[in-house]
């Protein structure tokens, strides 16, 4: 068998009126023996049209997508997907086919890859789209067998140490213009806490959310191979005797964030029908999954060792081609079942701990290394199988069921609730994503730079320490002041792209020298005792202890910015705190007044300030 190159599938989606989004076009074919315009998809990979054609897309000429599809069979790492998204009239066709029946044309183009090279695959992406609705005829697929092709050719022999990573990928502007709260949504990854982002059209959101994990060392080059490990919903519509009490669901639509900002609320895809009445929505049964793993096209895994995610045995409600863009909300509010519940045999859960590395307790164990001969300075990680380099990053962040998903489609939202699922960073452009607040632990309102964190106590733990608060205003001083210098010749480095990333490398490698040291309470003070301390019981810090990292005892081990208490940090605190303290209580515990927030907190925290400005001077 050939060596496939990095661009597994080219693929073509379109929005059909009575089918929604399918596949159109698919070079090579996405299912072996099946034809280049066969609709028909693995089953790994069944959320492909809804997430290549955005819900709310049709509000826009163009748009751009990320999104990250499971491993299919026989496969062990993520598959990244590009899709560059475009629609025209009808009438300016030159070779109109019968089943357009609109007045515009909605398709996109899709490069699934390999490699997570992003913003180089959108920009050559971009510029075939765009020729290729410049025929005005979209049999003319010959283009797109020489995309695959080029794409294949040129990207053979391509390194992810270089910048071109990071294309289109701006910490720049994501500080100018989340500023401080940079660092809250860098440690709440750090937490694995269930991270929402929220916005549209959906390349702010993949863009911004992309661009915060690259600020994590190694991340996107090597910490997302396994960041989409999840198992699709069953079909109800694939079991026989379950089409029965089926509900209309002809009141509820998907709502995009324009439509919700148009009060366009009755209509999720313009002048889209709904079909609630053939919907399969909304069934509820329990049959369970079969416990056999799948296997594709009919054929055994050639090894043992695929890393899969055992799946809770119920049957998931589904729907059906014709109602793609519907919701019953009973799915949404449907209570998250306690793992407990779901089979999982104690010596099934033993076997797959000691297949990855893990004792039984869940604790990781040290084994040997093994070098990865295709590096120089990474090698394979002891227990998170991701190439490490010799600091031990990337952190086993997104493994074992903490998914990465730069978008999520509708269909999709059961994985919120999963008990499969342990945590995730995704984003979202339906609003209903945003108003089930219970599923996520924070929401990123991308549009207002605004970090909801519901829990108080969480909230408690990610409140900046003062060296925190020296750090943050250190970036955005250097950002802000030399903007102009940066963008005029583009060889700026302080305040830069790049220089930002080292000031977050430099961050979590003193933090991850501190925890090395004895007696460290002092200098783990500064990060944030409680952070610290929460930080500890998560995976990738165990994952990452569990293994020497000789190369840290070079790396000094204090925050960056630890010194004493001086007036600026008032400052900085008193431009901090205002915000912090929106829809929290004050420090004695009585509630904020809904209509003076900002005024009574402000007052709560100077009090505060004074007390601890006082008690650093007579010390």
């Amino acid at each position: 068998m050939e060596k496939r190159g990095p661009v597994l599938h080219i693929v073509v989606v379109g929005f059909h009126h009575k089918k929604g989004c399918q596949v159109e076009f698919s070079y090579p074919p996405l299912k072996p023996g099946e034809g280049h315009d066969s609709h028909s998809l693995p089953e790994e990979w069944k959320y492909l049209p809804f997430l290549a054609l955005p819900d709310g897309a049709h509000n826009y000429q163009e748009d751009t997508v990320f999104f990250h599809l499971p491993p299919r069979c026989g496969d062990r790492t993520t598959v990244y997907g590009v899709s560059c998204y475009r629609q025209i009239e009808a009438k300016a066709l030159k070779v109109r086919q019968a089943d357009i029946t609109r007045e515009t044309v909605q398709k996109s183009v899709c490069v699934l890859s390999q490699l997570p090279l992003y913003g180089l695959l959108q920009a050559k992406l971009q510029l075939i789209t765009h020729a290729y609705f410049e025929e005005k005829d979209f049999s003319q697929i010959s283009i797109l067998k020489e995309l695959y092709d080029h794409m294949n050719s040129s990207l053979g022999n391509t390194s992810l140490e270089g910048s071109q990573v990071y294309l289109g990928l701006s910490p720049r502007d994501l500080v100018l213009h989340f500023r401080h709260k940079v660092l809250i949504l860098f440690k709440l990854i750090l937490l694995e806490k269930k991270v929402l982002f929220y916005i549209s059209p959906v390349n702010r959101l993949v863009g911004a959310l992309m661009t915060v994990l690259s600020l994590f060392p190694g991340m996107i080059e090597h910490g997302l191979s396994d960041c989409s490990q999840y198992r699709p919903r069953k079909s109800i519509s694939e079991d026989a005797g379950l089409q029965e009490n089926t509900p209309r669901l002809d009141d509820y639509v998907s709502v995009s964030a324009a439509d919700a900002s148009n009060a366009n609320l009755g209509m999720g895809k313009g002048d889209r029908k709904m079909e609630g009445d053939n919907s399969l929505e909304g069934q509820k049964a329990n049959v369970p999954f079969s416990q056999a793993e799948k296997t594709c096209n009919g054929a055994q895994s050639s090894n043992g060792t695929m890393q899969r995610l055992k799946v809770p045995s119920r049957a998931s409600p589904a729907s059906s081609e014709s109602d793609w863009e519907t919701l019953d909300p009973s799915i949404l509010e449907e209570s998250n079942l306690k793992e407990g519940e779901h089979e999982n045999p104690a010596s099934e859960q033993a076997g797959n701990l000691r297949s990855k590395g893990l004792s039984s307790e869940g604790l990781p164990i040290t084994v040997q290394p093994q070098a990865n001969t295709g590096h120089t300075v990474l090698v394979q990680g002891l227990v998170s199988g991701l190439e490490e380099d010799q600091y031990g990053m990337p952190l086993a962040i997104f493994t074992k069921g903490y998914l990465c998903l730069p978008y999520m489609a509708l269909q999709q939202h059961h994985l919120l609730s999963d008990v499969t699922v342990r945590g995730f960073v995704a984003g979202a452009t339906n609003i209903l994503f945003r108003q089930q607040k219970h599923l996520s632990d924070a929401i990123v309102e991308i549009e207002d730079a605004h970090v909801q964190i519901h829990d108080p106590e969480l909230r408690k733990i990610l409140n900046p320490t003062t060296a925190d608060l020296r750090f943050s205003d250190y970036l955005v001083k250097h950002v802000t002041e030399n903007r102009d210098d940066v963008f005029l010749d583009g060889t700026g480095w302080e305040g830069g792209d790049e220089w930002i990333r080292a000031q977050f490398s430099a961050y979590l490698h003193a933090l991850l020298a501190a925890v090395l040291q004895p007696d460290n309470e002092k200098i783990l003070s500064d990060f944030g005792t409680g952070f610290v301390t929460a930080w500890k019981n998560t995976h990738n810090y165990r994952v990452w202890n569990s293994n020497k990292h000789p190369a840290l005892a070079e790396v000094n081990s204090s925050h960056p910015f630890q010194g004493q208490y001086s007036v600026s940090d008032v400052k900085l605190s008193l431009l901090e705190e205002p915000s912090q303290v929106q829809n929290q209580q004050c420090h004695h515990g009585f509630p904020l007044s809904h209509t003076q927030p900002k005024v009574l907190g402000t007052k709560c925290w100077f009090g505060r300030m004074l007390l601890t400005i006082s008690g650093a001077i007579f010390l």
